[in-house]
């Protein structure tokens, strides 16, 4: 192997010792990031306020800080907008049975809450997949062929998902003693944009509305 014999592996190539002359390169050679303080920080991001970035030049001016999404006070659906949301916090703020927070063309992200000896219900999606994650609490998830065959059956918990293919039937039961908290991605969506529905009976009317 080739040896560059003039080469002394403890000192430092000529231009790692100047100082560079770009404003926003620091000494050690990294770009400089921009001061960011937020006066409001987001309710459900990383709370940065008055934390400015390392080795920040001066004279940058002020970074916008990310709108606020103050659910469940502000129950409304952010789609098809980019969005930026803490979903464990979210979810386990939701008291409503289910609400659309975003609505796109392509994906639906809902929030749930099944309350204590509640469940789903039984229900078949033929046109879409179903992705869902529990928050909080825990659950028997049940899914099969046919209505009258639920063979696929697994106990969930805080931090499990788990994906209902199209065309299976399925049902999630609250065992615990505390509300079920989760949030459910459905592709493409399934409720009308802006849906809410406060209780399982709300959400029962509403299927009966649509599909009558």
């Amino acid at each position: 192997m080739y040896r560059n014999r003039n080469f002394n592996r403890y000192s430092r190539p000529n231009n790692m010792n100047r100082q560079s002359n770009r404003s926003d390169i620091s000494a050690n050679g990294c770009q400089a990031m921009p001061e960011h303080i937020c006066k409001e920080p987001s309710k459900y991001g990383t709370d940065y306020n008055n934390q400015p970035a390392y080795n920040a030049p001066s004279g940058i001016h002020e970074m916008k800080c990310p709108p606020k999404y103050d659910f469940p006070h502000k129950q409304k659906d952010y789609g098809p907008d980019p969005f930026v949301i803490n979903i464990n916090k979210a979810a386990k703020e939701n008291d409503t049975f289910r609400t659309a927070l975003w609505t796109g063309h392509h994906l639906q992200l809902t929030l749930m809450s099944i309350k204590v000896g509640e469940e789903i219900g039984l229900e078949m999606h033929p046109h879409l997949d179903q992705f869902i994650r529990i928050e909080e609490g825990q659950g028997l998830i049940k899914m099969g062929d046919c209505k009258d065959n639920l063979d696929f059956q697994e106990m969930i918990y805080d931090d499990f998902a788990l994906i209902i293919p199209a065309g299976k039937w399925h049902n999630l039961i609250n065992t615990g003693c505390i509300p079920l908290k989760l949030y459910s991605i459905y592709a493409p969506p399934q409720h009308p944009k802006g849906t809410v529905h406060e209780t399982r009976a709300d959400a029962e009317a509403s299927e009966r509305y649509y599909h009558r």
